[in-house]
């Protein structure tokens, strides 16, 4: 079967490092279950594994792609919760099992026309959702959701800055919000995915590091380095970050003398559990909201998603097809 695969890693060269290539269709052992994929999307973390950030040389090579929705071998339209790992070694959520790991970390992702995964990791897609939305969901839009749900609790009316409007976790993330009733203050160094954040429902896009109309109760930071210092001033007394990346740095001033005097919270973050992928269905059913799909490639093509997402490019998530299986 064709699948993109990391064969090597570079800081400066991601892309030499990615290798469109036949490799044997995946076997499903005693309780995993195969997967035909339909659609899978992009994610920073398939950069940051051609970056050799947080994924050892080892474990290479390996198949990339964390979300993918298609068909079980029974025929039945699923979506993959991207998260390996034991409920009961997280007390009740597998996002804190010490041994979790994220598809295409320690088992073949989903950039290929075929996967396998524990069968507790499938999710029946719904009739209301197509595939390409449905491969939106897995990491992103969960990730979002566990921040704003989940960590920070928001509740109607609160006050949410989202930084780095048009990432596929931040877009999520207004989407989310706005659906839940909160006011959401969104910032970009692009003018053009300033506009898309209005047309999502934010009250205001800003640029980055520009002073807000008022102080939040909440902050979606992926960002890192380049908005911690922004995101911490806009925050109220009391208030909460909520942390679930870093693409500009990860050590950025701590300023902990602000965070101690006005009492407020730094929460970290990663993905989410079955249950909240789950939820958030139930959610998006009752709301209406979809994500924001940028555009598709066929997986023959995604060296060239993986180039609009390194240039800043992307507006919401890049979907993936694979090629129909052969006969």
């Amino acid at each position: 079967m064709l699948a993109a695969t990391a064969v090597s890693q570079s800081a400066t060269d991601p892309l030499s490092g990615l290798v469109l290539r036949d490799v044997p269709e995946p076997t499903p052992r005693p309780g995993w279950s195969r997967v035909r994929v339909v659609a899978s999307s992009l994610n920073m973390h398939d950069l940051w594994t051609l970056r050799g950030v947080g994924h050892p040389p080892e474990r290479l090579p390996i198949v990339l792609g964390c979300d993918a929705s298609g068909y079980d071998d029974n025929g039945n339209e699923v979506i993959v919760h991207p998260v390996i790992g034991d409920p009961d070694a997280g007390r009740g959520d597998e996002t804190l099992d010490p041994n979790r790991a994220l598809l295409s970390e320690r088992h073949d992702g989903s950039f290929a026309e075929y996967l396998v995964v524990p069968s507790r990791n499938l999710v029946p897609k719904p009739a209301w959702l197509s595939f390409e939305e449905a491969a939106c969901l897995p990491v992103a839009w969960t990730t979002a959701y566990r921040m704003l749900f989940t960590q920070a609790r928001i509740s109607a009316g609160d006050r949410v800055l989202v930084q780095g409007a048009g990432g596929g976790v931040a877009s999520a993330a207004i989407r989310l919000a706005v659906a839940a009733g909160a006011v959401v203050y969104a910032t970009s160094r692009s003018k053009a995915k300033r506009v898309e954040a209005l047309s999502w429902g934010a009250r205001a896009a800003l640029p980055t590091g520009e002073r807000l109309p008022e102080r939040v109760d909440v902050v979606i930071e992926t960002v890192g380095e380049a908005t911690w210092s922004h995101s911490l001033k806009s925050l109220r007394p009391g208030g909460s970050v909520v942390i679930a990346g870093a693409t500009s740095g990860a050590n950025p001033p701590a300023d902990l003398g602000r965070v101690f005097y006005l009492q407020q919270r730094i929460l970290g973050s990663t993905g989410g559990t079955r249950a909240e992928l789950v939820s958030m269905l139930r959610m998006l059913d009752a709301t209406g909201v979809r994500p924001v799909i940028d555009r598709t490639l066929p997986l023959s093509e995604i060296r060239k998603g993986f180039q609009l997402m390194i240039d800043g490019e992307l507006t919401g998530k890049l979907v993936i097809h694979p090629p129909a299986p052969r006969q």
